[in-house]
């Protein structure tokens, strides 16, 4: 493993371990990542000490608790770039995040006739949202066009973006095809019309530095358990005054500023957007590893993931009846590798997989209409982090080998 990464995979005690007696290699980092011993420790050390609800005590646990809280906020605000910390929101992850805006914001301003503009490569919760929200408000749905190497196509989105337009959603790295899309650019475009830009950055945060006001985004979102942190914890993002236009979805406890028998008002954002008891331990969590991150430091951690691209994508491509999907240049593909090999199902490749110790991902993952658009059923995908290593690859590459030789001639 490359010296400047060697010392963190030890850090992640569940990777030692063996899997069907062989040495665990984790390669589903794109569904969910595994946890270090800091975000672990984070957690149980939160529940042992300083386990109180937040902003609503002024004993000293909920003190603490409240101080963590609202500190990992200014933690996420720095990693991603934010103006302030008040565009920070805490959601369950992505899909509420992008739910929230569809409704929040896109059933207030979303008009009939409007259009809202998406990919056939989203993930179904940047996909499905925008399809109730057109039906419910008589919008039209529209779709950008992919390039042959799986990025949207700029020259013919300039024809599907115009005066029209009321929401552009897309992905910022994709979660089949290894791809990372030109947000800025599009956001260019979306602004031109008075449109605004939504961005699922479930796949990019975690492995390149984000800059939401460099990218010109309205809108991102992104999930804490793909970047260390525990599930059911994510950020939603969006600038101030979009914020303050949006509606909140969840009514009670915390996101009020006053009620009456008739009437109640409601607090300003992040506030309003929170009611109720929020995921106080999964704050904690997403803030140690952020912490984490920002230690190696997130253009490093790009770095050594083109490193792994740069090696296992030639290899797996001398296989032969081995299909890749995405961009066919290394330097342009992403972690993220989906593949089909000639007369498996790739749920049978996954299985076979497994029992080499190699676990990969395998079905349409949630993105049926890009499937289809590649006339295919589903693929499998391996998906690489900064803790995996060149010897994890050639495990993935060898067990493919392996795999084809076996459903070919019955023996392994």
């Amino acid at each position: 493993m490359d010296k400047r990464m060697s010392n963190y995979r030890a850090d992640f005690p569940i990777l030692d371990q063996q899997v069907n007696d062989e040495q665990l290699v984790y390669l589903d980092n794109a569904a969910t990542t595994q946890k270090p011993r800091v975000v672990i420790d984070a957690i149980t050390k939160y529940y042992y000490t300083d386990n109180a609800n937040v902003h609503r005590g002024v004993h000293t646990l909920a003190e603490r608790a409240t101080e963590q809280f609202e500190g990992v906020r200014d933690k996420v605000a720095r990693f991603i770039n934010a103006p302030t910390r008040e565009e920070i929101i805490y959601t369950k992850g992505t899909t509420e995040a992008l739910n929230w805006v569809a409704a929040g914001y896109g059933k207030k301003y979303v008009k009939a006739g409007d259009e809202i503009v998406i990919s056939c490569a989203e993930h179904h919760s940047n996909l499905v949202p925008w399809q109730q929200l057109a039906k419910r408000n008589g919008a039209i749905l529209r779709y950008l066009d992919l390039t042959a190497d799986g990025f949207i196509d700029l020259d013919k989105a300039q024809d599907v973006i115009n005066d029209k337009t009321a929401i552009v959603a897309v992905n910022h790295a994709s979660n089949v095809l290894g791809v990372v899309n030109p947000i800025s650019k599009l956001a260019k475009m979306a602004h031109q019309h008075g449109a605004i830009m939504v961005v699922d950055g479930a796949q990019s945060t975690p492995h390149m530095p984000i800059d939401v006001q460099a990218l010109d985004a309205d809108f991102y979102a992104f999930s804490g358990h793909k970047l260390l942190a525990p599930t059911g914890i994510g950020i939603l993002w969006g600038k101030s005054e979009l914020l303050a236009a949006m509606s909140p979805l969840e009514f009670g406890g915390e996101m009020i500023d006053w009620v009456e028998l008739q009437e109640t008002t409601f607090k300003k954002a992040p506030l309003k957007f929170e009611g109720g008891t929020q995921n106080i331990a999964g704050v904690v969590g997403l803030g140690a590893a952020i912490d984490y991150l920002t230690r190696i430091g997130m253009n490093n951690i790009k770095g050594y993931e083109q490193e792994l691209v740069d090696y296992v994508l030639p290899k797996l491509q001398q296989i032969e009846g081995l299909t890749i999907y995405g961009p066919p240049d290394a330097k342009k593909h992403t972690g993220v590798i989906s593949f089909n090999l000639k007369g498996l199902h790739p749920h049978d490749v996954a299985t076979a997989l497994d029992m080499e110790g190699v676990a990969v991902r395998a079905g349409h993952h949630c993105a049926q209409p890009l499937m289809r658009y590649l006339n295919i059923a589903a693929t499998a995908r391996a998906s690489f982090y900064f803790y995996n290593t060149k010897e994890d690859a050639q495990r993935l590459v060898d067990a493919i080998i392996a795999t084809k030789e076996f459903f070919q001639n019955g023996t392994v």
